[in-house]
């Protein structure tokens, strides 16, 4: 099975180099934008979930579809969400496949961000919130002024893992015709009749960037920890 192996790969590599590089841009777009549309999502739905409510309608029912959109996300595949989106949802407005990516894994990844950012805000003192309103701030200036940047703080390490996780689960995106680094290794496997080399090309692209991506998660643990103690 592994004759020739090497050869196989360089002859992809040196044939198919400029194809997988495209596919890989494409997987990095649409992991960098959709993580930065659920941290948007998650940092508002978060930010609802730990506000005082009061007998407050509004913020009582934002936070029930908060709760909903979330259980709904989490509870269900991500390639399920994305060929609903693509097929089912959003077909009438023809909006391009990369675009419906990039929204499918923001919904996605906005859930599982939510609870992180929730975690975080929480674990903030309470004596940070009183501080500020005994300043005078509002209770939304104090917590985007106070809380939100320490809670992101204390969260980018497992934001930064979201991520990562986030950059495999795009993996899929092909199902909707998007050329992503694994749909163009597919495509060269159809056009070489062989599997092995591209596929393992493909397992060592993810691997070099999950790589890099953790060495730099580790990284900011450290920084965190030492500026902690300072």
């Amino acid at each position: 099975m592994f004759e020739g192996f090497w050869g196989n790969v360089g002859y992809v590599l040196g044939k198919y180099a400029l194809m997988l590089l495209k596919g890989l841009g494409n997987t990095m777009i649409i992991a960098i934008s959709s993580f930065f549309i659920g941290i948007v999502i998650g940092v508002i739905i978060a930010a609802v979930k730990v506000m005082p409510k009061k007998n407050n309608i509004v913020l009582i029912v934002l936070e029930k579809i908060g709760d909903f959109y979330v259980g709904v996300v989490r509870g269900t595949p991500v390639v399920v969400q994305l060929l609903l989106l693509y097929f089912a949802i959003l077909a009438p407005l023809r909006i391009p496949a990369l675009a419906v990516a990039i929204i499918a894994f923001g919904l996605n990844s906005g859930a599982y961000v939510a609870e992180i950012m929730r975690s975080g805000i929480m674990s903030i003192e309470k004596g940070q919130m009183e501080a500020g309103r005994s300043l005078g701030l509002s209770y939304s200036m104090t917590m985007i002024k106070i809380i939100l940047p320490q809670a992101i703080k204390n969260t980018i390490p497992t934001l930064l893992n979201e991520f990562i996780a986030l950059l495999k689960e795009t993996s899929v995106a092909g199902y909707i015709t998007v050329i992503d680094v694994t749909m163009a290794t597919q495509r060269i496997v159809a056009k070489e009749y062989q599997a092995l080399a591209p596929y393992m090309i493909l397992a060592a692209i993810y691997l070099i960037v999950v790589t890099i991506l953790t060495l730099i998660v580790k990284q900011l643990e450290k920084r965190l920890r030492r500026s902690d103690r300072s």
